[in-house]
Order: C-alpha cells, then sequence, then structure tokens
C-alpha cells in the first residue's frame, strides 16, 4: 500500500512565516534549536533497524530542519490526481497538535490529518511522531477513517510494537545523496504498508504557491512490491514538506500536490482540535481494541 501524503512542516524562518501571515491568522512560533550533533561532526544515517526506545530522551521536540514539528501549525496542500484515468481534485490539511502519546515505548507527538477528494471528506488519520537524539524522526503509525460519504468504512489501523508492526523512518537527521534505503515502517500482521524512501536530490530550489525555497531535499518513497510506481516528496529547509510529485511508468495514480497555505492555529481553533481528536481516539478505542486498545490515552497540555 503506497503512502499518499502525509506530511508534517512547519515554519521557523523569517520568510515562512512571512508567508504564513499572508494566508493564515499569524505568525508561527520557532521551535528550540535541532537536538542534532554539532556542526563540527556528522550526524549518522539512521537504519530503521536502529529504533532503540532509549535514544529519545526529549522525543516530542521536533526540530529537524526538514520536518520540524510546531504544535498549532495547519498546512493545506492543493492538487490532483488521476482515478481509473479521471482527473480529480485533491486536498490535504495537516494539523500539529499538541497532544502526546506514548507508542513503542516512547512519547510522540500526535498529529491530525484530513484528506479530501473533489471536495468531500475522504479520510481523517491520527499519526504520531517523534524525534531520536540524533535528530532523526520516526513515524509510529497511524489510525485512519475512511469514509464513503458520511459512513465510515474502513479504518485500517498499524502501531509500531503491536501485532508485529515496526516504528519506520520519516526523516534522516542530515539527508544525504548515497545513502541507503529505508523502511517508513511496517504494517506488521493487520495492514499491508511497507514502504520505503530513499534521498533522491539535495540542494534544489523549488517554489509553491506560499513561496519559493532553496536548499529543498527530493525523497523518493515507493513500494518494494509495486515496482514502477514512485512518489517523489519535497522539503525545504526549516520549512519541511512543501510538493509531491511521482515517477514510474506504472504510476497510475501521478498525484501532485503543493504546499497552499501554512497558518497558525488560534486558541479556540486548537481547542476545536483536541476535541475532534479526542472524539477520533475514542472511536479507535471502539473499532481497535486489539491494537489501539492497547494504548495508553493521548495526553493533552
Amino acid at each position: 500500500m503506497m503512502r499518499r501524503t502525509t506530511w508534517v512542516i512547519a515554519s521557523v524562518l523569517a520568510l515562512a512565516a512571512s508567508a504564513c501571515s499572508s494566508s493564515g491568522t499569524g505568525a508561527i512560533a520557532s521551535p528550540s534549536p535541532p537536538s542534532v550533533a554539532p556542526s563540527s561532526t556528522v550526524p549518522p544515517v539512521a537504519s530503521d533497524t536502529d529504533f532503540d526506545p532509549a535514544n529519545f530522551s526529549n522525543p516530542t521536540q521536533v526540530t529537524n530542519p526538514y520536518f520540524p514539528l510546531v504544535p498549532g501549525t495547519r498546512f493545506t496542500w492543493k492538487g490532483h490526481a488521476l482515478d481509473e484515468g479521471e482527473l480529480i481534485k485533491r486536498e490535504i490539511e495537516f494539523t500539529v497538535t499538541d497532544m502526546t502519546k506514548v507508542i513503542d515505548g516512547v512519547e510522540t507527538v500526535v498529529a491530525w490529518d484530513r484528506d479530501f477528494t473533489d471536495g468531500a471528506l475522504e479520510e481523517v488519520e491520527l499519526t504520531f511522531f517523534a524525534q531520536d537524539d540524533d535528530g532523526t524522526v520516526w513515524y509510529f503509525g497511524e489510525y485512519p477513517e475512511e469514509y464513503d460519504g458520511k459512513k465510515l468504512v474502513r479504518s485500517p489501523v498499524w502501531l509500531g510494537g503491536l501485532h508485529e508492526a515496526r516504528t519506520g523512518i520519516t526523516m534522516q537527521a542530515l539527508p544525504r545523496l548515497g545513502t541507503p534505503d529505508y523502511a517508513e515502517g511496517w504494517g506488521g500482521t493487520d495492514v499491508d504498508w511497507t514502504d520505503r524512501g530513499k534521498v533522491d536530490q539535495v540542494g534544489i530550489d523549488n517554489c509553491v504557491p506560499v513561496d519559493c525555497y532553496s536548499d529543498v531535499v527530493v525523497i523518493d518513497e515507493f513500494n518494494p512490491d509495486e515496482p514502477g510506481k514512485r512518489q517523489l516528496k519535497y522539503y525545504a529547509a526549516d520549512v519541511g514538506g512543501i510538493r509531491t510529485g511521482w515517477r514510474g511508468i506504472k504510476e497510475d495514480e501521478q498525484e501532485e500536490l503543493a504546499l497552499v497555505s501554512l497558518v497558525h492555529l488560534s486558541a479556540s481553533e486548537m481547542e476545536e482540535v483536541r476535541q475532534a481528536v479526542l472524539d477520533q481516539e475514542a472511536r479507535a478505542y471502539d473499532r481497535s481494541p486489539d491494537v489501539y486498545g492497547q494504548t495508553e490515552p493521548i495526553r493533552q497540555p
């Protein structure tokens, strides 16, 4: 199953904050300095087999330059894709919450993702991320709810450490060319999630409706079981994900998305998000007692 477009980004440069204020409700707070190795050293190239809960001393401070998570940021990507040859509109709305949840022995940041197709809500996900002491960002799994109209039809949850599922890598501490590909997670016995990532390009320029960026890294995402189908994810330094593209003669969806809005939510908007997340978690405990039901409840600030 090819992972579609679950990005998380946050702006920490004045340039990005300016873009935010032109399209949203306020400036974005800067995160703490990245907890990565000093500039005189090079952080290690992480493998998904290196996952160790003991290497997460401050896991919810996600400050990786290419994947920072600042609570209260909301990002919107718009574009299109093909569905059996027919062009459809796509929109992804992603919110970084100020809530956390322990998964696979690590306290993670909870993010809330909403996917729309032709204006209709298609999927809502709770997703979980944390940064290790070397600066690598890890993906701990997801609880998605898939909709047909207003009807909830599927919720194929996987969480690291449960039912043989394994936590994977979202972003290396320092993406560089020539490094091995890595697992972005493993769905275990319940979910067909086998996506992998590999650094494809570094240091390029790219423009989206929000702004133009330099020092952009491109990650090639693929499923080993589906050769000839790839997604390309573009991440700007000190901003995060800005674009999705594709490659491959068998890539039938051909999804293309670009960042069109970057905002910081108000206190009342954040409260609405928290309630929506808690409501979704309540459904998760009811629908998935053997997986999600084995976890502790989300922690509120």
